[in-house]
C-alpha cells in the first residue's frame, strides 16, 4: 500500500470538493494503492471557539455580497462536476474546527477515519449544523458508530487539544498555506481540487510502478 496523506480543513469548501473528486477516483479504480489518512489544517485558528455568523465573516473577509457570490461560482462549478452538492444558506455559523479535528483523530483510532471526514462535510456544507458545537459533534460522532458518552466527555476535556495544534502549526511550518494538500508515499505533493482524471492518471502510473517492479 502507498500512504496518501491528505491535510484538510472540514470547513474549507474546497477540501469538501477535493476529498469528492478523489472518491470518484477510488470507485473507478478500486485496485488503488493508497492507504489513507487525514492530518488536521485550520484555515483560521483564532476563529472564536464558540464561532461566528457566517454572513458576518464572509463579509469581513471578502466585502459585498456580490464579491461573495463570484467567489462561489468556481467553487459550484467544481462541485457540480465532482458529484458533491452544497446548501451555502444553510451555513449559518463559520465554525472553531478545532473540537472536530479532534473528533477525525479519535474516529481514526477507531478505524472510521475517513467516515467521520465524510459525515462532518456533509453535516456542514448540506445540513448546515454547526460542526464547532460539541453537542452535535458527539451525535455525528454516534452516527458512524463511535461511543457517544465517551465522545462527549472528551471534548469536555483538553484532550489532544495541544496536539492537534501542533500537528496545524507543523503543517504550517513546513509550507502548506493552503489546503485540500495530499502528499503521496510521504514525498509527492498533489495541491489543491484536482479532478477526478488526475487522480485516476495519478493511480494508473502507480500501479505500473508498482507492476514494474514485481516483474
Amino acid at each position: 500500500m502507498i500512504k496518501l496523506d491528505i491535510i484538510s480543513d472540514v470547513a474549507c469548501p474546497w477540501c469538501y470538493v477535493g476529498k469528492a473528486y478523489l472518491d470518484r477516483a477510488l470507485e473507478e479504480r478500486p485496485d488503488h494503492p493508497f492507504e489513507i489518512e487525514w492530518h488536521p489544517y485550520q484555515l483560521n485558528p483564532d476563529m472564536p471557539p464558540e464561532g461566528m455568523n457566517r454572513q458576518d465573516y464572509m463579509a469581513a473577509k471578502f466585502g459585498s455580497r456580490e464579491s461573495i457570490l463570484r467567489i462561489h461560482e468556481p467553487l459550484l462549478a467544481h462541485a457540480e462536476k465532482a458529484g458533491v452538492e452544497f446548501d451555502l444558506p444553510a451555513v449559518d455559523r463559520s465554525p472553531n474546527t478545532l473540537d472536530a479535528h479532534r473528533l477525525i483523530h479519535w474516529a481514526g483510532l477507531e478505524g472510521r477515519q475517513t467516515a467521520m471526514v465524510s459525515v462532518l462535510f456533509r453535516a456542514y456544507w448540506r445540513e448546515g449544523k454547526d460542526i464547532g458545537d460539541r453537542t452535535q459533534l458527539a451525535d455525528l460522532a454516534e452516527g458512524v458508530g463511535l461511543d457517544r458518552s465517551m465522545i462527549a466527555q472528551l471534548l469536555d476535556s483538553d484532550a489532544d487539544r495541544a496536539d492537534i495544534s501542533a500537528r496545524v502549526q507543523n503543517s504550517r511550518t513546513k509550507g502548506v498555506s493552503g489546503v485540500p494538500a495530499f502528499v503521496i508515499a510521504g514525498r509527492h505533493v498533489v495541491q489543491g481540487a484536482q479532478p477526478t482524471e488526475v487522480w485516476t492518471g495519478i493511480i494508473d502510473d502507480i500501479n505500473a510502478q508498482l507492476k514494474e517492479r514485481s516483474a
